[in-house]
């Protein structure tokens, strides 16, 4: 049994610093993630090249999985359904997650004549992360990439917003929702990115009209989804749809509200300081993946807040989007 299942989408990261005037020359837009076909993917790749940019660092990646190792590098057990190649990047994908902890089944996973996905993570000076992804073999994940008994017993079902996007995922998060509530466990969304709220907007809907339990957003996303929502407040436009809203907001206090018995119960928790933001990728990923190990564990909404805040602050804090087992249960022993 698993404390949580998630599905998103499997990508290996390629991190490049650079500037801001080297980032304008991409096109890209600043904070925001962006899908690009191979041809244009191999362009980045080649005009970064060009401005005489090495990578920075490669490691596994994607949204739904930077927050699975978290919760398992935390202790929590925890189970990715994606879809990757059947090439050198596609087992260099899963023996990754497998390293962390994460639990996943080759035998769903591996597309044999795919490719796998690869994003290209730009870091400007102030840390901000700019993505451009090459789905590959993501693209196409569906219900046969889906090992839906790993559900049974399962305490969260946790879906990518990145999803959304994907016309081929419609089905597999319908039967996901479904089976997660017959085997009586909650089920969580991740807002991802601002493109998601901006282009995928019927999609993000979809999932959050079956009805969830808890929604992870930035301030921007949520601020997003409110307006197209008709809703001046994205705490109340949310709880809409859902029990539990987390909205982070970069270095400020992160907002947690949720519907009890006695009304709307709203928390303001602090972000932890950090001396120097050196690349934000994965930070809203691993504050949900921490949340979500902390409830999982029994933990109050604040102290939930806070083991989450330490997290983020550490991956803000150096390149990649992940930590070291050691690190999380560093981070653990000092804040619970």
């Amino acid at each position: 049994m698993y404390d949580i299942v998630a599905i998103g989408n499997a990508l290996v990261d390629t991190e490049f610093t650079l500037s801001d005037a080297a980032l304008a020359d991409t096109g890209l837009t600043l904070g925001n993630m962006t899908l690009a076909d191979t041809d244009t993917q191999n362009a980045l790749f080649a005009k970064l090249s060009e401005q005489g940019n090495t990578p920075a660092k490669q490691a596994g990646g994607g949204s739904a999985a930077n927050s699975m190792v978290a919760f398992a590098s935390l202790g929590g057990t925890a189970f990715y359904h994606c879809r990757v190649g059947g090439d050198d990047m596609g087992d260099f994908y899963l023996s990754d997650l497998a390293n962390s902890g994460v639990q996943t089944s080759a035998d769903f996973a591996v597309q044999t004549d795919g490719t796998t996905g690869s994003c290209v993570v730009l870091v400007t000076p102030d840390g901000e992360r700019t993505m451009q992804t090459h789905l590959g073999a993501s693209s196409q994940i569906n219900a046969d990439n889906v090992k839906f008994d790993t559900l049974n017993g399962a305490k969260w079902l946790y879906l990518e917003g990145y999803l959304a996007m994907s016309p081929s995922a419609a089905d597999a998060l319908e039967q996901l929702h479904h089976t997660a509530r017959q085997a009586g466990a909650k089920i969580a969304v991740s807002f991802a990115d601002p493109a998601v709220v901006k282009f995928a907007k019927d999609g993000l809907q979809a999932m959050l009209n079956r009805g969830v339990d808890a929604v992870f957003c930035n301030l921007e996303e949520a601020s997003l989804f409110a307006d197209a929502d008709g809703d001046a407040d994205p705490v109340n436009a949310l709880l809409k749809y859902s029990e539990l809203v987390v909205i982070t907001n970069s270095d400020k206090p992160t907002t947690i509200a949720c519907r009890g018995d006695n009304g709307i119960e709203e928390y303001q928790v602090e972000s932890v300081a950090v001396s120097q933001v050196i690349d934000t990728n994965g930070a809203g990923d691993n504050y949900a993946g921490a949340f979500l190990y902390g409830l999982s564990q029994g933990l109050d909404l604040p102290s939930c807040g806070k083991l989450a805040a330490a997290v983020a602050s550490a991956i803000v804090s150096q390149f990649g989007p992940r930590l070291t087992v050691a690190d999380y249960q560093a981070i653990k022993g000092s804040v619970l």
